[in-house]
């Protein structure tokens, strides 16, 4: 499989992490002696499946290295575009491709075998898109300090992963769709008017579980979508805070130090 990393945004004045980039990317931020992105990239060297790898945001003089082959292009000043950038160039180099990985530069602490878990996954099924979640008890086990938001299920209290497959014709062809989900992602309006407030209300009142949860959301969307529980709580363990910068900073020193 090819992958693509989303590596675009500079935090603007006022936002939590901009004392910390002043200006620059966020993807550039150093974590135990590399740059945040390099680390997830040492995790997609690491992968026995993935191919390519294309860099969305920042470009060849970043100094980011990869052992599988490195493709750049540039930063297209939001989350959508950068992801349709990234797919449109994977088929430009590969018009076969089927599934690819989309990886957020801000998960540093994962590695190559969870890259793996992934990709193994998805060749056992065929959604447009497989999206995974963490639970409560996962990422709190391994990063107590972390302070993520959950949503509330019947059976399970859940936080999105920023490592996740999509179809590619899939994305090309139905921007509306992603151009939902990813407005979505953080504002409870957009997320009652994507989910309808049926299906809404019933997760308010915990009456849904995860594959009821999925099944309402793929109909009312249009797309095959399935759900992953990932064991991995780093897919999940995205840096938004200072304080969550920090918490990395000393994980990864511990894993260079050994």
């Amino acid at each position: 499989m090819d992958a693509i990393l989303t590596a675009g945004g500079i935090p603007k004045p006022g936002e939590p992490l901009y004392e910390l980039t002043q200006g620059g990317p966020k993807a550039l931020l150093e974590i135990a002696g590399k740059p945040m992105a390099q680390w997830v990239l040492d995790a997609l060297s690491e992968s026995k499946n993935v191919d390519t790898v294309v860099v969305v945001g920042v470009d060849q003089d970043s100094g980011l290295s990869c052992d599988k082959t490195l493709v750049f292009t540039p930063d297209r000043g939001a989350m959508l575009a950068n992801i349709r950038a990234g797919v449109e160039k994977v088929l430009e180099l590969n018009q076969n491709a089927n599934h690819v990985l989309a990886v957020s530069s801000d998960i540093p602490a994962i590695r190559g075998e969870m890259v793996d878990w992934l990709a193994n996954l998805v060749q056992e099924s065929d959604h447009d898109i497989y999206y995974c979640v963490v639970t409560r008890q996962v990422m709190e086990a391994r990063f107590p300090e972390s302070k993520r938001s959950y949503i509330r299920l019947k059976d399970l209290e859940l936080c999105g992963g920023d490592m996740n497959a999509i179809r590619a014709r899939t994305v090309v062809a139905r921007e509306d769709v992603w151009e939902r989900i990813l407005e979505a992602r953080k504002s409870a309006p957009k997320q009652a008017a994507m989910l309808g407030y049926d299906t809404l209300l019933l997760l308010l009142l915990r009456k849904l579980d995860l594959e009821s949860s999925v099944t309402r959301v793929s109909k009312r969307l249009n797309i095959a979508g399935r759900a992953l529980l990932c064991p991995y709580a780093e897919v999940g363990m995205d840096i938004d805070k200072p304080h969550q910068l920090e918490i990395l900073r000393r994980d990864l020193s511990q894993r260079v130090n050994g």
